[in-house]
């Protein structure tokens, strides 16, 4: 199979503008803090996954999930692969959601709350998305 990967450059691009565009638009409208929120949620995401990790109270077991998702998030290729504009992204989302949703399941959401290194906005979106 063949893949023109300048097509794949160019649409992982356009996501990446209107990303920034719409983030932008939200600083213009005065929403700062729901801009910063968006920009850094997977930032925050990843910084929440390596302290819970870090953190000596989190069982191994809870430690061994936390890593194998961030090797799933990490691999370029997944159930769908990610330079498939919004798809590719749904299922990481699935996948972080149903860790998160264990992680909290059993006890873990009060870690969870105290290691959210983002805007209390979006710590409530993710646990909202993790409870399903």
């Amino acid at each position: 199979m063949f893949v023109d990967w300048s097509w794949v450059a160019l649409g992982a691009g356009a996501v990446l503008v209107a990303w920034a565009i719409f983030v932008l638009f939200l600083v213009f409208i005065g929403r700062r803090e729901d801009a910063r929120a968006l920009a850094g949620f997977i930032p925050d995401c990843l910084v929440l996954v390596g302290r819970l990790i870090a953190d000596a109270r989190v069982s191994r077991s809870r430690k061994l999930i936390l890593l194998g998702l961030l090797g799933y998030l990490a691999l370029p290729f997944d159930l769908v692969p990610d330079f498939i504009p919004v798809a590719g992204q749904l299922d990481d989302v699935l996948i972080a959601s149903l860790v998160l949703r264990r992680f909290i399941r059993s006890g873990g959401e009060p870690l969870l709350r105290e290691h959210w290194p983002g805007p209390e906005s979006s710590l409530h979106v993710l646990l909202r998305v993790a409870r399903g």
